[in-house]
């Protein structure tokens, strides 16, 4: 694994988010479904999208990529009676898939590799065995399914990740009948799952909210059409961190109005005590003196890591609470962002389901372990801005995940490396 030594710099300027890969993956996913042939721009080819590309090929579509733009023929999905499904190691894959592949009758292996391997998929062996899919796994992968998907009434726990919903979402107004998904907790990561209805209703599929979870009316089909894509909010965040403790950044192609649940930084960084304007395509953050909040993270754990760098510049406590499935993410991320923090001269108390930092105003300066996750090697860049000395951080290459140039365009904007 590679590191990265960082010396304390500011960022000034302006950066275009990149598209959203949350977004990206609904989109290609929907296309393929369609049958047809349709457009998906812009497209970042990170990692995680490249597993989703290669799956929607195993089931049949074919997909080429030319400059920034996504051609997906789904012309031949669902035509093979088995298929292996490689998912790398993006859980989003994953989770959407299962169901999906399930819906087409497709006898399906299920791998991946690094931290995926260890992510549970116990749910599904819970669920779809009762609409007649055959599940072999021992809670984690390989996962081996079997049988049609059948409709009928699927009830699951809205306080797991939002990615099973997602795939069920996706996969159910495909069957003859009508189904529905019984929520029996409190959804949590709600906007990430208005992200998956929002892109199907694009693609001419419906799901109705209801007060129970959705209804999902059956013999519905995807239409092909031409997709654009949103910016990231959740890459944005980076940078919009970067310009409140370090400089003057504009963090264009992002969208207010998102049904991105991480747009919700625009309101932290104000709470913090950040100077923010907001435009109607971009956020430009100034340097600012911040304080201590408390952050409900159950709606926005992807956050987590950067808020906590945040909070560590900041005067006074912040509480983050809500945070327990973070523990299951790409690393613990409740632990390895206490340790990123504690490693450089922080003050950060892990809890069973968040975190409590005593802000220092600043940071010391060390080394990080990146712990092969994107987020915490991202946040630890935003926290080597103004530290008193450098930061060294391992797993570089991590960003690949989700944001490969993305240490491009902290340069570009003034970093040192």
């Amino acid at each position: 694994m590679s590191e990265i030594v960082l010396s304390p710099s500011q960022l000034n300027g302006t950066v275009t988010a990149p598209p959203s890969k949350s977004d990206v993956h609904r989109a290609i996913i929907c296309a393929a479904l369609s049958g047809g042939v349709c457009n998906i721009e812009p497209v970042a080819l990170s990692q995680d999208i490249k597993a989703t590309i290669g799956c929607v090929e195993a089931l049949g579509a074919s997909a080429k990529f030319r400059d920034d733009k996504l051609i997906i023929d789904g012309s031949g999905i669902f035509k093979k009676k088995t298929a292996a499904l490689n998912c790398g190691e993006s859980g989003s894959t994953l989770r959407f898939f299962v169901p999906v592949a399930a819906a087409g009758g497709i006898e399906t292996e299920f791998t991946g590799r690094g931290s995926l391997m260890s992510r549970p998929v116990g749910l599904f062996a819970d669920i779809l065995p009762k609409a007649g899919v055959e599940c072999v796994t021992g809670g984690t992968l390989p996962l081996k399914i079997e049988g049609r998907l059948k409709a009928g009434t699927f009830e699951v726990p809205g306080n797991i990740s939002s990615q099973f919903i997602t795939g069920l979402l996706l996969a159910l107004p495909l069957l003859e009948d009508d189904s529905k998904i019984v929520l029996n907790t409190k959804l949590e990561s709600e906007g990430y799952v208005d992200m998956t209805t929002a892109c199907m209703k694009k693609f001419g599929v419906n799901a109705e909210r209801t007060d129970y979870g959705w209804f999902i009316k059956g013999a519905q089909k995807y239409k092909p059409r031409n997709y654009r894509t949103d910016g990231d909010w959740s890459q944005a965040a980076f940078f919009l961190a970067a310009g409140a403790v370090s400089g003057d950044v504009e963090v264009q192609g992002v969208d207010i109005n998102s049904t991105q649940g991480d747009k919700e930084i625009v309101d932290l960084l104000k709470r913090f005590g950040a100077d923010v304007e907001v435009k109607e395509k971009s956020v430009r953050i100034k340097k600012s003196k911040l304080k201590g909040i408390k952050i409900d993270a159950r709606q926005i754990p992807d956050l987590v890591p950067v808020l906590s760098v945040l909070a560590g510049y900041s005067s006074g406590v912040t509480e983050i609470y809500g945070a327990e499935r973070l523990r299951i993410k790409e690393s613990d991320r409740l632990k390895t962002t206490a340790d990123l923090l504690n490693s450089i001269g922080g003050k950060a108390e892990e809890k069973s389901d968040g975190l409590v930092i005593k802000g220092t105003g600043g940071f010391d300066g060390g080394k990080v372990n990146g712990s092969n996750d994107h987020r915490i090697v991202m946040s630890a860049s935003v926290a080597a801005l103004c530290s008193k000395n450098k930061v060294e951080v391992t797993d570089k290459e991590s960003i690949n995940k989700s944001f490969p140039n993305y240490f491009e365009e902290y340069k570009r904007l003034g970093g040192v490396y």
